[in-house]
Order: structure tokens, then C-alpha cells, then sequence
């Protein structure tokens, strides 16, 4: 039987959402390696470009309760096309500006894509749930879906190094926007609408309040890495931020029609997984700027690192992307033998696993290569698993809302981890003022937080019910929310 076969009435749309998620990785691959051209483009200083990964990761964590919401209401296809062609005109407007606060604006208006992934894997639920096994469909589809991102990011990073040289900005700026463009009429022509959509009327007032939270926090937590950690105004933005989240639920509670129901977070199969996906987004999020200047740190100058080339460390790099790809085409076909929870808690113990081994073994390029591929299976499984997971556990109609969820809580796992990383980092002006490195004890704080947040969040999903995202009939029970 063929894997087409295998995969049943959503066959027909895994090409077409793989070319999206493939130009959602050359968008997540391609800028990186330019950021010092794009800065010199700009005329700022290599620190502002601080800002764009600032902004975008603020309005990344607005949009996708929105757009998730929405998805469910009125038709995920729809939603991602909206989504695809505001990132289209974003990554456009990228190449035609050299004046910063333009490029700002556009590059948070770009970060749109991050609903991508949460409103395919919605649309693919809503195909195979009339299927003989929809939550073993959903997470091949999802695997399938995670490995053609990082395939993507590769390609753009590759991209990116090979055209640096030969092309003007513009042009170089214009070969991601070409590549949007044409994911708009894939999703266009290619993808049909989610049958039995919700409707109603989208809740303005929650939005409102879940939108102020996050910005509250997402943004005190900006300012706060920037500024470090005796700022008052950035601890005064998180404070609120955290304090929004109190009304907030109180008026979905009441809600006939909420953006999010949180009574979701009270099942015992949703919560694990939504706190599991805010772990998570510690190490996948927070902890891979630290590991390249790890790499590149030069032993012999401050006693710690690898000293690694440009080449060696983007070898680290392609290694641990490619391990992501192969843990997410792992996991469904482990989960044929063992239970998809038992699975869940695997993937997260090597993370676990992976990040805890670089506390002994960090001197030599072999060793972190291999800490980098042991973490990167368990984070590729975790990737395509954890929105399956949600959309499988989650109620018939909150299918978009669910995978969201997965994504908005990892990207504020992310951005706290961030924040405590970069401060931690910053340590290196009392061991070593001559230095530009980071300090070891702010190194071995990453590798600490991320093996330990990897490792509680394997012991949470020990409480999921034992058949919870399997398509066996006593799982069923599991996904309703109480």
C-alpha cells in the first residue's frame, strides 16, 4: 500500500500543506545568516537588529488566537490564505526599504506564518475524523508537514549563503517573497475548505484582553532582555501581563461563544499537553542562539567552547535541523507500537537527555554534536506531535483553537527562556570584561533549564490517560473537556 493510500481523504492536501510548511522554513532559514548584511543595509547597529526578533515574536503571540479562532469559525483555509497573503506583502515590502522602521513593521507583519502549521493540522483533523484511525493520520500528516519545515529551513539557509555574495539586497530580499507568493496559490488552488465549520461571532472583548496580555508580557520581557533585569518598567509590563490573564478568563468562563474556551485547560488530556508545549518552547525557542556562539566561542581565549569555523558551526547546525526531521518522521511510526503518551514522554526525555549531557560533556566538537542530535529527535517528534495531540484531545468544533494554543504557549516559553538566557549570558562582564563571549555559568543555565524543563515536562504527560490521542475507543472519553 502506498504511503498516499495510507493517508487516506487528506492525501490530497499533504503536498500542497508541505509546500507551505517548506516556505515556512526557508522563511525561518533564509534571513539568518544576513542579519549582519541586513543590519549594514539599514545603517544600525548589530544590537537593534534585537528589535526584529522582538517584534515579531510580539505579534506572532497576538495573531494566533485570533486566527485560530477564526479558522474553526469561518474556515481554516480561509484563514491561512488571509495569513499567507499578509506574509506575502510583508516579505514584499522587506525588499523595496532601507529605512528601519519600515523593515520593522514588515518584518513583524511576516511573522503571520507562525498559524500556518496550527491551521493545517486543523484542516487535516477535520478530513480524517470521518476516518478509521484519524489521530494516527493526523500525526503521519504532521510529521510529514514538520519535516518538510526544516527541510525548507535548510534550503534557505543554504540559499541565503550561496546568493549573499552574487546578489544585490533587493534581489536577495526578494527571493523569499517570491517563494510566499507562490505558497498563496498552492493554498489557493490546491486546498479545499474544513467541512462542518463552527460560525458564530468572533469574541472582540477576549481578543482584546488576551492581545493586551500578551503584548504586556511578550513585551515587558523584550525590554527586560535589552535593559536587564533591574528595569522596573519591564518587570512593570510582565506584572500586568500575567495580572490580564485574571479578566480574561473570567469573561470566556461567561462567554456563550469564548475565543478560548479555558475550561480546555481543565481536561486531563489538554493540559500536559499545553503545559508541555510552554516547556518546550524553552529549548527549542530560547536555547539555539546560545548553542551556535557556543560553537563559535574560542576555548583558547576565554577556557570554554569549541572555537568552531562558520562552516563547522553550521555543520552543528544542518545536523541538529536534519535530527528534527528524522524525529518527526519517527514518531508515527513509533506510535504503531507503543502509545502515542508513551511516545510524548520519550521524545521529551531526549530532549531531556540531550540538553543534560552537555553539563559533562561540552570540550569537543563530537560531543556536542551528539548532545545536539540526541535533543533534536526528541524535539522533532515534539514538534509534529504536540498540535496532533491537541487537535485529537480537543472538542469537535475547537480543533484550530487547540493546535493554536499549542503554539502561542510555546512561543511564551520561548520568549521567557530568551529573556532569562540573555541575561544569564550577560554574566560574561564580570569573568571576563576584555570578552565579547558569553559567561560559562549563563552556558551551563541553558543546558540546566532545558534539560530540567524537558525532563518535568516528561513527567506531566505521565498523568495523561493512558489512551489519550489514540484513535482507540476509550480515548474518547478523555477528550472531553470537563
Amino acid at each position: 500500500m502506498t504511503r498516499a493510500a495510507r493517508l487516506g481523504p487528506v492525501a490530497a492536501i499533504v503536498g500542497f500543506l508541505a509546500f507551505v510548511e517548506f516556505t515556512s522554513g526557508i522563511l525561518q532559514g533564509y534571513y539568518t545568516p544576513l542579519l549582519t548584511d541586513i543590519a549594514r543595509h539599514l545603517g544600525i547597529h548589530d544590537a537593534d537588529v534585537n528589535w526584529l526578533e522582538g517584534t515579531q515574536l510580539m505579534l506572532s503571540a497576538l495573531v494566533v488566537p485570533a486566527f485560530a479562532k477564526l479558522g474553526d469559525m469561518v474556515g481554516h483555509k480561509r484563514m491561512l490564505m488571509w495569513s499567507t497573503a499578509i506574509t506575502a506583502v510583508a516579505s514584499t515590502a522587506l525588499a523595496f526599504t532601507d529605512q528601519f522602521w519600515v523593515f520593522l513593521v514588515a518584518w513583524a507583519l511576516q511573522g503571520f506564518y507562525v498559524v500556518w502549521l496550527p491551521l493545517e493540522v486543523a484542516l487535516i483533523w477535520s478530513r480524517s475524523r470521518s476516518a478509521e484511525r484519524p489521530a494516527a493520520m493526523t500525526r503521519k500528516a504532521a510529521g510529514l508537514l514538520v519535516a518538510a519545515l526544516e527541510l525548507g529551513a535548510i534550503a534557505g539557509a543554504l540559499s541565503a549563503g550561496a546568493l549573499a555574495d552574487v546578489l544585490p539586497m533587493t534581489v536577495l530580499l526578494l527571493v523569499p517573497a517570491i517563494a510566499v507568493v507562490a505558497c498563496f496559490f498552492v493554498v489557493w488552488f490546491g486546498v479545499k475548505e474544513s467541512p462542518d465549520l463552527a460560525g458564530g461571532t468572533l469574541d472582540t472583548v477576549g481578543l482584546v484582553l488576551i492581545s493586551l496580555a500578551l503584548l504586556a508580557l511578550t513585551g515587558g520581557l523584550s525590554f527586560m532582555r535589552l535593559n536587564g533585569p533591574a528595569d522596573l518598567l519591564s518587570w512593570a509590563l510582565v506584572a500586568l501581563g500575567v495580572l490580564l490573564v485574571v479578566p480574561f478568563a473570567r469573561w470566556e468562563l461567561r462567554h456563550p461563544d469564548p475565543l478560548i474556551d479555558v475550561r480546555m485547560f481543565r481536561s486531563p488530556s489538554l493540559w500536559p499537553v499545553f503545559l508541555t508545549a510552554g516547556l518546550f518552547g524553552v529549548s527549542v525557542l530560547g536555547a539555539q542562539a546560545p548553542l551556535s556562539t557556543f560553537a563559535r566561542t574560542d576555548a583558547a581565549e576565554v577556557g570554554y567552547g569549541l572555537g568552531a569555523t562558520s562552516f563547522q558551526t553550521s555543520l552543528l547546525v544542518g545536523a541538529y535541523v536534519l535530527s528534527l526531521v528524522v524525529g518527526a518522521m519517527l514518531f508515527p511510526l513509533v506510535t504503531r507500537w507503543i502509545t502515542p503518551r508513551i511516545a510524548l514522554i520519550g521524545a521529551s526525555s531526549l530532549v531531556a537527555l540531550g540538553y543534560l549531557l552537555f553539563l559533562p560533556f561540552h570540550d569537543g566538537y563530537a560531543q556536542v554534536l551528539a548532545n545536539m542530535i540526541i535533543a533534536g529527535i526528541g524535539s522533532g517528534a515534539l514538534v509534529a506531535a504536540l498540535p496532533a495531540a491537541a487537535a485529537a484531545a480537543a472538542p469537535a468544533h475547537q480543533t484550530g483553537v487547540a493546535t493554536g494554543l499549542t503554539n502561542s504557549v510555546k512561543t511564551v516559553g520561548g520568549a521567557i527562556a530568551s529573556c532569562v538566557f540573555g541575561i544569564a549570558l550577560l554574566g560574561a562582564a564580570g569573568e571576563a570584561a576584555t570578552s565579547t563571549a558569553g559567561s560559562f555559568a549563563g552556558y551551563v543555565t541553558v543546558w540546566l533549564v532545558c534539560g530540567v524543563t524537558a525532563a518535568v515536562a516528561a513527567v506531566l504527560l505521565a498523568f495523561v490517560p493512558k489512551l489519550a490521542f489514540s484513535d482507540a475507543p476509550a480515548a474518547e472519553g478523555a477528550a472531553v473537556v470537563r
